[in-house]
């Protein structure tokens, strides 16, 4: 398996965070009234502060903090009402916790107010394809950048993941091209994002060994997602188990960051995994030689 180039990610504001050893957890913070699974629980900033803090005291090392929903056919917000839902929420978080913070937006100008508030990282789920000028304000500012791979408003490639790496490129063009370190980057193929049955997103489960071919850390967002429902039979409140699931197996494959609603649960299923790896990793360094692959650390 390739290894990764850099084991830590570097961020706005002079931070990073060590992506080797143990897996890292962002904690879903939608300051929305229609997301898919909890809109409207924390759509007021003392609601989502106060989910925020309680998602650090359950493990989490990232704060997501999106004011737009992104689940299939949302009615999309203008950039004010986007700004003012994310703005407060962040300044608030800024004062009171040291846990670094990622705003969840494909807008440049959403994305500089929120690095001015005190975000250290920016999750684009278009890939710096809607707005390029993201990739420039990260060269700018330091700010760490999660580039999404979608298959939203254009034709895909009939192999997922060709698909990944014709998209995932042009990406990497556009942040090579503006100065962006390769260290500010993470990687994530983008879940339920245009991937429409079931048996795309276990496909790109089951391959997802095979985007290591980039050479930066990959983050996994499975979190209540559809497909999950498929397999489960259960509605998007009750999928933490099926998500925990999915982090574990994911993170056997290589998988470093973790983006979930239920940070408890999915802490718990990682520790797991992190032990277990690090039980590969003495092993094969004591000249032993385990089954399965190999993943970086």
């Amino acid at each position: 398996m390739k290894q990764l180039e850099s084991s830590v990610w570097r961020v706005a504001h002079g931070r990073e965070i060590a992506l080797n050893g143990r897996s890292a957890i962002m904690a879903i913070v939608n300051v929305t009234p229609d997301s898919f699974s909890d809109g409207g629980r924390y759509d007021t900033v003392e609601s989502a502060v106060e989910h925020a803090l309680q998602a650090i005291a359950d493990g989490a090392d990232i704060l997501d903090i999106g004011g737009e929903s992104t689940r299939p056919d949302a009615a999309p917000v203008s950039p004010a009402e986007e700004q003012a839902r994310v703005l407060p929420v962040i300044e608030a978080l800024r004062a009171r916790t040291q846990a670094l913070i990622s705003i969840d937006t494909y807008r440049a100008e959403t994305a500089r107010l929120a690095i001015g508030a005190g975000a250290h990282i920016v999750n684009d789920v278009f890939g710096l394809q809607k707005e390029p000028a993201i990739a420039a304000l990260s060269a700018e500012t330091g700010a760490g950048l999660c580039i999404m791979h979608t298959g939203r408003d254009r034709a895909k490639l009939a192999d997922i993941i060709d698909d990944q790496v014709f998209f995932l490129e042009r990406s990497l063009e556009i942040a090579s091209a503006a100065g962006v370190g390769r260290d500010r980057i993470v990687l994530d193929p983008g879940f339920g994002f245009a991937k429409e049955t079931p048996e795309e997103n276990l496909e790109l489960m089951a391959r997802f060994e095979e985007l290591h071919r980039f050479g930066l850390p990959l983050l996994a967002g499975t979190s209540r997602k559809r497909f999950l429902g498929a397999v489960t039979g259960r509605q998007p409140a009750e999928r933490d188990a099926a998500t925990a699931a999915t982090s574990a197996l994911l993170r056997l494959q290589g998988a470093a960051v973790f983006r979930v609603h239920n940070v408890a649960i999915n802490r718990d299923a990682l520790a797991v995994a992190d032990a277990m790896l690090a039980a590969r990793n003495s092993n094969s360094k004591a000249g032993r030689d385990p089954s399965g692959p190999r993943i970086p650390l």
